[in-house]
């Protein structure tokens, strides 16, 4: 261990994404002493450019807003369906069901976006060290105290806190060390993703919509337009069948364009660039959203197959929830996982919400068309799932309807605080 000075904090986030700024935003503008510690340098690029509605409510509480604004991002009025042959759905406006400026959200180039959330969390108060790597967590009698950190040189050092937050991403660095992360059963998907210039871009409002656009009996593709002329286009599907002639990524996404009819009209004008990423493991939960010591937000706790773009949503909602949370445990002086139980109740809650139409959009036999034809009166509660509106909302009535056409998952039991265990 390198000589450096050890320093004591409130609190330790590990990854300084959306998750991790948010957290750490909050709780140093409730006077906490915060450092964030983020493995890359920012900008860095990333994926998951696409908010829901309901992104604005934690934007309003940053006070962000104005800058995002500001940032000329392409508007995202609504989100529509599309199936292979070219046939295009009535798109979900987000302003016809909510009269509010949240019914208009962003298409986010992520390295610009993301650099935002982590400055703005630095002027509110929290220290932020960049090319800082988490190689381990420091216990004492069961209880996490902090991290091992390792910095750009290559020194490591110790840093205590009283409570650690895991905002590290799909890393998930605490669950992988206690061996926590379980895979969806189902939503074993893939995804390979790259960028266009010059693609075609849909008229008037449509412009900025998100499409989802399916693959018939095999997956989907997304389809999102973002500023600068640029589109983030990926393809979602088993591994086995995208595997099946290649594994070269560029083979494989040329292969399935040909696939769906709006698909090709709109990339076959433009121009790719960039790299081709993959992605596994799409969507998986932890055991446990928290243990003595320390908490998980974002997709460090759990990702869900992102149809219908909740990545961001759930990261910023998680970090949101668990800064309130963590702000009452500090002052209480009581940092152990059953301080969480809530946190983790809801949480879960709100995304089995959200698992039940991924299932549902899965099944061939379903379709928001079908659903709505059936139980008009349940448009609302549908949409309110789609803009993200899931935290501490009952959505038994729409399950039900939706229970009649395709078969639902069973929620999960885990992913609450980890008392139980110790218990």
């Amino acid at each position: 261990m390198v000589s450096i000075k050890t320093k004591s904090y409130d609190t330790i986030v590990v990854g300084g994404g959306p998750a991790g700024s948010t957290v750490g935003a909050l709780l140093a503008e409730k006077g906490r002493e915060v450092v964030i510690l983020e493995k890359s340098k920012f900008p860095r690029y990333h994926v998951g450019e696409s908010l829901m509605p309901y992104c604005y409510f934690t934007f309003e509480r940053l006070g962000i807003v104005d800058q995002l604004n500001e940032r000329a991002y392409t508007q995202k009025h609504s989100v529509q369906f599309v199936t292979g042959d070219g046939k295009i759905s009535a798109p979900f406006y987000f302003f016809q069901h909510l009269d509010h400026p949240a019914a208009t959200t962003w298409q986010v180039k992520r390295s610009e976006f993301d650099e935002l959330m982590l400055d703005n969390a630095r002027a509110k108060g929290a220290e932020v060290r960049e090319e800082t790597q988490v190689v381990d967590f420091l216990h004492e009698d069961g209880r996490v105290v902090g991290v091992v950190a390792e910095n750009a040189a290559g020194e490591r050092y110790e840093l205590n806190a009283q409570i650690t937050i895991d905002a590290s991403g799909r890393d998930g660095i605490f669950q992988s060390k206690k061996k926590w992360r379980r895979r969806d059963p189902k939503l074993n998907k893939i995804a390979i993703w790259t960028l266009y210039k010059g693609a075609k871009r849909d008229p008037g409002l449509d412009e900025g919509a998100t499409t989802v656009a399916y693959l018939e009996d095999r997956g989907w593709f997304w389809n999102i337009p973002m500023r600068d002329d640029i589109v983030s286009s990926g393809v979602v599907a088993e591994r086995d069948y995208l595997y099946k002639d290649t594994r070269d990524p560029k083979e494989i996404f040329e292969r399935e364009i040909e696939k769906n009819v709006w698909i090709k009209e709109h990339l076959s004008c433009g121009e790719q660039f960039g790299e081709y990423w993959v992605t596994g493991e799409y969507s998986y939960r932890s055991e446990h959203c928290a243990d003595d010591g320390i908490v998980l937000v974002g997709d460090a706790f759990a990702f869900l197959d992102p149809v219908f773009s909740s990545g961001v949503f759930l990261a910023l909602k998680s970090g949101e929830m668990a800064a309130d949370v963590i702000d009452v445990a500090l002052e209480s002086g009581d940092v152990s996982a059953r301080q969480f139980r809530d946190y983790g109740e809801r949480l879960c809650q709100a995304i089995e919400t959200m698992r039940s139409l991924v299932y549902a959009f899965y099944d061939n036999d379903f379709s928001f068309g079908k659903l709505i034809k059936k139980h008009r009166d349940l448009q609302g509660a549908l949409t309110d799932c789609l803009i993200g509106d899931l935290v501490d909302k009952d959505y038994d009535l729409l399950m039900k309807a939706i229970s009649e056409i395709t078969e639902l998952p069973e929620p999960l039991s885990h992913g609450r605080a980890a008392m139980e265990a110790k218990a």
